[in-house]
């Protein structure tokens, strides 16, 4: 198996309508702990979400577009709320048995969810102050350059999509390091095939640019991820 390409016809477990429903349950619950391990979230809303939050001076209104289970709404309205902001949040993702997922975890203070996809809120002429995502991007394939516009037309502020970079080392420390997490989940194969269809920082730039030119620039926030920021257009 080589990572010198990235393998965009590799299917999820979870992405498969017919998979087992525990298991998918499982896998939703457990994403709080695998993305605060190894997401970059935190820094990302210290250095990037937060200032700009911060800044509006006023009550704010964020999108988490495929939120799944719900665990980065539910992560940052708390960190928002310890830092004193009045933040509104709403978590849309369209697959049904993920939004159950989301609703099971009971009231968030300030949080919202919602079964719908980004065009569906961009034809209802929704906006926000910041637009984000998590590891959406390479579920993606020929879809990108629409998903990323619809993202941007969908904020009148900053646009935040995190996901992994592939390469070797991140591919054979998550193997490892699932191990004690993965029991009765898709966690285990499901992660390995992400970061196979995963992009590298020089792909997603050159995938950016050929769908939004000038809209975009990909960093590294922390090891083993890459942080696709834009600017809004609403």
């Amino acid at each position: 198996m080589s990572l010198a390409v990235r393998d965009d016809r590799l299917a999820e477990l979870m992405d498969d309508p017919d998979c087992d429903p525990d298991a998918l349950r499982a896998t939703l619950r457990r994403f709080g702990t695998i993305n605060r391990l190894v997401s970059g979230w935190g820094v990302v809303y210290r250095t990037r979400l937060r200032p700009h939050l911060a800044a509006l001076g006023r009550s704010a209104h964020v999108l988490d577009i495929g939120s799944g289970g719900g665990d980065l709404v539910a992560r940052l309205a708390a960190a928002a709320r310890r830092d004193g902001l009045e933040v509104t949040w709403t978590g849309i993702d369209p697959d049904p048995r993920a939004h159950e997922v989301a609703m099971a975890r009971g009231p968030i203070a300030g949080a919202s969810f919602r079964r719908a996809d980004a065009a569906t809120l961009v034809a209802e002429g929704r906006t926000y102050d910041a637009v984000l995502s998590n590891h959406v991007l390479h579920h993606l394939g020929d879809g990108l350059g629409d998903f990323v516009e619809e993202s941007r037309a969908l904020s009148r502020g900053i646009v935040l999509h995190s996901d992994i970079a592939r390469s070797r080392p991140a591919y054979g420390l998550y193997a490892v390091g699932i191990t004690p997490f993965e029991r009765g989940t898709f966690l285990r194969t499901d992660g390995l095939r992400s970061i196979r269809r995963s992009y590298t920082r020089a792909e997603l730039t050159a995938a950016l640019e050929a769908s939004s030119p000038g809209a975009w620039t990909v960093q590294a926030p922390v090891p083993f991820r890459l942080l696709a920021v834009g600017r809004g257009r609403a």
